[in-house]
């Protein structure tokens, strides 16, 4: 089962999620602060990061950064008493892949954490199924059963970005990094036309949605 690296400053709390996650068959390991967490990164097999904001030594912020310098595919999923909007901004923005405020369901959490792992078993591959829709990424096809649907490439990266993680929430910031790149001189409303052309390309699928996230961005949701 893959490990789960717990870090919050609160014992409690770290003994009540492992507590949970064990029960589910998962393996834990606890970090009482984000220092620590990432020394236990460096030396170990993780495969998904609980974090709080709010630590002392290393705060989340600083963690989710460094994780996301050293690896871009570790799911990471901010658990934190501060849920106000700009904050959840500054974590999708630093690479979180989920917001979890406190108190939480220990349940949803489980839920959650499942999620984000098999939304990285699906983004791992070169090949993405929506329904009766596959989008290829060697060959940047996109087939709807036997009919080719043709997508210029900003709009086929931009659709497999959203849709190899679905229910992540991405800002346009995001979206604007890892689809144009660091050095675009554009405007960051570039997405909400790309958005807006896959959404009257796709009005009639069943597949899939692309949902706002008011004062968020943007983030792909599987309906069929």
């Amino acid at each position: 089962m893959p490990t789960i690296l717990v870090a919050d400053d609160d014992a409690n709390i770290r003994e009540l999620v492992c507590l949970f996650l064990r029960k589910d068959g998962f393996t834990t390991i606890e970090a009482k602060d984000g220092k620590e967490a990432l020394t236990i990164y460096h030396a170990t097999h993780i495969d998904l990061v609980v974090l709080d904001i709010m630590m002392p030594t290393m705060d989340g912020w600083t963690l989710c950064k460094e994780l996301r310098r050293v690896n871009t595919e570790l799911p990471l999923l901010m658990l934190t008493a501060r849920g106000e909007t700009w904050e959840k901004v500054k974590g999708f923005e630093l690479g979180t892949d989920d917001y979890l405020t406190k108190p939480f369901d220990p349940l949803e959490l489980t839920v959650r954490i499942k999620a984000l792992l098999k939304r990285y078993k699906i983004g791992s591959t070169q090949t993405i199924r929506l329904g009766t829709i596959t989008l290829n990424r060697q060959t940047y096809k996109v087939m709807r059963g036997a009919e080719s649907i043709s997508l210029p490439l900003k709009e086929f990266e931009l659709l497999y970005k959203l849709a190899e993680t679905p229910g992540q929430v991405y800002t346009r910031e995001q979206l604007i990094d890892q689809v144009w790149g660091l050095d675009f001189a554009g405007d960051n409303r570039t997405i909400d036309v790309h958005i807006k052309r896959l959404r009257e390309r796709f009005a009639t699928s069943t597949e899939f949605q692309i949902e706002t996230v008011r004062g968020l961005g943007y983030r792909l949701e599987v309906t069929g």
